[in-house]
């Protein structure tokens, strides 16, 4: 790969645009920010889990919050990789630096809006919950399943992973007649893809290789993800069928979230009182004790600090400077690993390319975040519930599409957004079932409860 091939403003369902000038008012790229952040899909974030129950009376984070902050993240790492490209690559001509230098930043910070609008309800949970169900299917629905379905095909389903849906959910127009989807270029989406491989290939760690520890795209979205890496020159794994290196960007986009969620969350468990002031200090400021002066010097730190009245801004202001921090460290890491980068060779996430002593504080907090803040009582309550809700749902939902003939089946499938076409046919088994968890997974977390008490009959509806 080179920077020259990685970057192009053609998007999906338009394949005769193929320029990188800048418009009079927006940029190709700002383009797919706006189309994005104006999306239904992005917008019902606000209502999706990102760790801690919804709602709340204190306010946290929610996935739409968290996705923004990432994207503000993203863009800083997106204009500070930019100028180096730039910089030491001047002779590539206007283009090449007009990309680089005003550009970059707005596709790393529409792939980072992007980058959990795939995410089904209830956090993480609502994923295994999708994985569950299909896993555990047993008697005519894991048979009929098994003899209908290609094996690719079937592990979209038993592999269910957010980051799938999220290109699916990008590039899919559903049941319109225009293709495309979002339309977006080639290159935000290509930023956006952290695991290039299909289903069938993903989930293995065994072959050392990062575009298989999940997938990146389904069984249906093959052929749009080969159109990318045809267009953007990005190389195909060896002796796999549909697994691919990297696009650099995505090393951005997956920093900018690394960085994000790993201070968030525990300034969301501070805010709930679930751990202390020191405790968040104890995480966080020993990552300052290597710069001797300015602003990254833990004692300018903490004389900042004592001229702090409020805990909360104090956890604000480590958590700013942490950022910060964290966000021209691995811009620097990036241009380190250049080489590495274009050959598809760089197997791990940026933050694994800090000194071993960062990397040692990072995995601290990932320790502890896992034994203190995503084990928390409520949080696992939350995680039960999305187990039990979205099975429910996939239960009800999919024994309908299963026997179509049978009285409830019909009822039941009216229930799903025209937006999501069921055809009920046997041939159309798989676009059947995908439309069905498209439909779940699009849900915000109270239409999902709401809906799961309805057809239960927990609640009964009121005539409106």
């Amino acid at each position: 790969m080179n920077w020259n091939s990685l970057y192009t403003a053609q998007r999906t369902g338009d394949s005769k645009r193929n320029y990188t000038g800048a418009d009079l008012v927006r940029n190709s790229f700002q383009r797919d920010y706006d189309r994005i952040i104006f999306s239904s899909a992005f917008r019902r974030l606000q209502n999706k889990t990102q760790v801690f129950p919804l709602p709340g009376a204190i306010f946290v984070h929610n996935r739409l919050t968290h996705s923004l902050e990432v994207a503000s993240v993203g863009r800083s790492l997106g204009k500070a990789v930019g100028e180096k490209i730039a910089a030491q690559y001047a002779d590539e001509g206007q283009d090449f630096t007009e990309f680089y230098r005003h550009e970059l930043a707005s596709v790393i910070a529409s792939a980072c809006l992007a980058h959990d609008i795939g995410n089904p309800p209830f956090g993480h949970s609502g994923e295994d919950a999708i994985r569950t169900f299909f896993n555990s299917a047993e008697g005519d629905v894991r048979s009929i399943i098994q003899d209908s379905l290609s094996d690719n095909q079937r592990k979209d389903f038993e592999n269910f992973e957010g980051n799938s849906n999220a290109f699916r959910t990008l590039t899919h127009s559903f049941n319109e007649p225009e293709p495309g989807g979002y339309k977006l270029t080639y290159t935000t989406l290509a930023s956006l893809v952290k695991y290039p491989c299909a289903s069938a290939e993903g989930f293995n760690k065994k072959t050392g290789l990062i575009a298989t520890k999940k997938s990146g795209f389904f069984d249906s979205e093959i052929s749009t993800y080969r159109d990318i890496a045809s267009i953007l020159q990005i190389p195909a794994k060896k002796g796999f069928k549909d697994t691919y290196a990297r696009h650099p960007f995505v090393y951005l986009t997956e920093a900018a979230d690394d960085i994000c969620y790993r201070v968030i969350d525990l300034e969301d468990a501070h805010r709930l009182h679930i751990i202390s002031l020191e405790t968040f200090k104890e995480m966080f400021l020993p990552f300052f004790e290597g710069e001797k002066e300015g602003y990254n010097s833990r004692e300018y730190i903490e004389k900042k600090l004592a001229n702090i009245n409020d805990d909360n801004q104090k956890v604000q202001y480590i958590r700013a400077r942490w950022i910060g921090f964290m966000t021209e460290k691995l811009s620097a890491l990036f241009m380190d690993n250049e080489q590495e980068l274009l050959t598809g060779t760089l197997e791990k996430d940026l933050l694994k390319c800090l000194p071993e002593t960062e990397r040692q504080l990072i995995d601290r907090i990932n320790d502890f975040s896992v034994k203190k803040v995503y084990n928390y009582k409520a949080v696992v309550e939350i995680e039960i519930a999305g187990y039990n809700v979205i099975g429910g749902l996939l239960r009800e939902f999919v024994h309908a599409v299963l026997h179509p003939k049978q009285t409830k089946s019909a009822k039941i499938i009216k229930l799903v957004s025209a937006q999501f076409p069921v055809t009920q046919q046997p041939e159309n088994l798989y676009y059947d079932i995908q439309s069905l968890v498209d439909f779940i997974a699009g849900m915000t977390d109270l239409y999902a409860i709401d809906i799961y008490r309805k057809i239960t009959g927990i609640t009964i509806p009121e005539i409106r």
